[in-house]
């Protein structure tokens, strides 16, 4: 017994000199990633005179949520929240559709014109979407989608990027788990609903939270295609925190937490997701 619980008892190793290293850095490292958030943070909880002292300080002297409470009272942030939040959703839906049954049409299917397909799909990684901006737009105005949801939301559905990551993917998905499928009688449609769908959640998930992230922080688009304030987003809301004085920084730095806020939450809760989903996908060496 006495041998027994000096065995549990036994005393956590030292640090080697290598894990101490590692351990300031990734410190260091988080630091720097933390340093803006309780900047923007503590600049929130200052009065606007105070938030453009120079020179600066971190720690507000007067703590005060004047800046929380103007937000909320002059601004329409919770429009915006909602905009934001259905036009990433919908973004997200049908990007994940569309990205897994191209991904899986080009990874198993043959058809005449494949390669050509491929080849546009590529082409669409090198080209910058400011580039289409102004194409894009008189498509929209000439479809009467200027001012409306779909406005925002179609164009940002072409997902080049996503549609390369699935393809890849279903790639190395063995054909034999298909074939033993459809020699029980399976069809295309139930195969990939029933056996390629589950096996690749966890790059759907990658892909999934990916696409809400980006079309989350999409300024430019939805800039472009509304002008009415009860359609605007969380970026392009947070744009307009400014008075004849100029810019009100206590209340963007408000804004900005509270557009982020989101994306610290999805992140928090699916980090094993996305995690998973960039070892399936192969973006770790991207």
């Amino acid at each position: 017994m006495t041998t027994a619980a000096q065995v549990r008892k036994d005393p956590r190793r030292p640090w080697t000199p290598s894990q101490i290293v590692l351990t300031l850095l990734a410190t260091a490292v988080s630091a720097v990633f933390l340093a803006p958030l309780l900047w923007a943070l503590f600049t929130s909880l200052k009065s606007e005179t105070e938030a453009v002292e120079v020179p600066t300080h971190w720690l507000p002297e007067d703590w005060t949520g004047q800046a929380w409470k103007a937000l909320f009272e002059t601004g329409n942030i919770t429009n915006w929240f909602v905009n934001s939040l259905v036009v990433s959703v919908c973004v997200t839906t049908i990007v994940l559709v569309v990205s897994a049954l191209a991904g899986y049409g080009f990874a198993r299917t043959e058809f005449r014109g494949k390669a050509l397909l491929m080849g546009v799909v590529m082409a669409g990684l090198m080209v910058s979407p400011a580039v289409l901006g102004v194409p894009l737009f008189t498509t929209v105005q000439q479809m009467g989608m200027v001012d409306t949801y779909w406005g925002m939301i179609l164009p940002q559905c072409a997902p080049a990027a996503m549609v390369l990551i699935l393809y890849k993917f279903f790639q190395g998905v063995p054909r034999e788990l298909e074939e033993a499928a459809f020699i029980d009688g399976a069809g295309r449609w139930r195969v990939f609903f029933t056996i390629i769908v589950p096996l690749s959640r966890p790059s759907l998930a990658a892909v999934g939270i990916f696409t809400f992230i980006s079309s989350w922080n999409n300024f430019l688009w939805p800039y472009m295609v509304t002008n009415n304030p009860d359609l605007m987003t969380m970026p392009n809301g947070i744009a307009t925190v400014m008075n004849s004085y100029g810019i009100q920084w206590a209340q963007l730095m408000a804004g900005g937490l509270m557009a982020g806020l989101p994306l610290i939450v999805v992140f928090v809760f699916f980090q094993r997701q996305i995690v998973a989903g960039v070892a399936h996908t192969g973006l770790a060496g991207q």
